[in-house]
């Protein structure tokens, strides 16, 4: 990721909304210097806060954070039930290679490291699995995959996650 490109368009977002830094900021409970901090490409925005910072500034995730550029899209269907088959081979893994494989073990920390969690921990407790299904689907989403809201909505028992799928269906369309 490009800082300085990501933050330039930041700022051109604000600015073309007719916001000064600490408007934006007012919007997102933060300080005026962490937008301005964003916007020098000191720093990058939370990933908390890329919901509310694309709903101020009007745009989406992927496209803030290529510096306005859209990538290209994959309009492949995604289904959750396609996305809860890979989680249960996920965790099938050390069955079918071995817990200690280095396939199965470097397969584990890369995820662990690269997402900043315990996904086999994640995957034992009901929520934050559906969390992790959520997840996923907003991937999908953001690479440009259509996902099924009546299928989500079926599916899922979280009525926060799917209500932020909802909204990230939404910009995405």
């Amino acid at each position: 990721m490009d800082n300085l490109k990501i933050g330039s368009y930041i700022q051109h977002l604000r600015k073309s909304a007719g916001m000064t830094q600490k408007e934006l900021a007012d919007k997102l409970n933060i300080s005026f210097q962490a937008v301005s901090k964003w916007e020098t490409g000191e720093t990058l925005p939370d990933t908390g806060l890329l919901p509310e910072l694309c709903k101020a500034l009007g745009t989406t995730a992927d496209k803030l954070l290529n510096g306005g550029n859209v990538m290209p899209v994959d309009r492949r269907p995604m289904y959750l039930a396609d996305v809860e088959k890979g989680f249960e081979y996920l965790e099938k893994m050390g069955e079918l290679l071995g817990e200690d494989s280095t396939f199965c073990t470097g397969m584990i920390e890369g995820i662990n490291k690269k997402m900043n969690i315990d996904i086999l921990g994640y995957l034992k407790v009901p929520n934050t699995r559906e969390v992790l299904y959520a997840e996923a689907l907003i991937q999908g989403i953001l690479s440009g995959r259509i996902v099924d809201m009546a299928e989500v909505e079926a599916g899922l028992q979280n009525k926060r996650m799917v209500e932020t799928i909802r909204d990230y269906i939404s910009r995405a369309e």
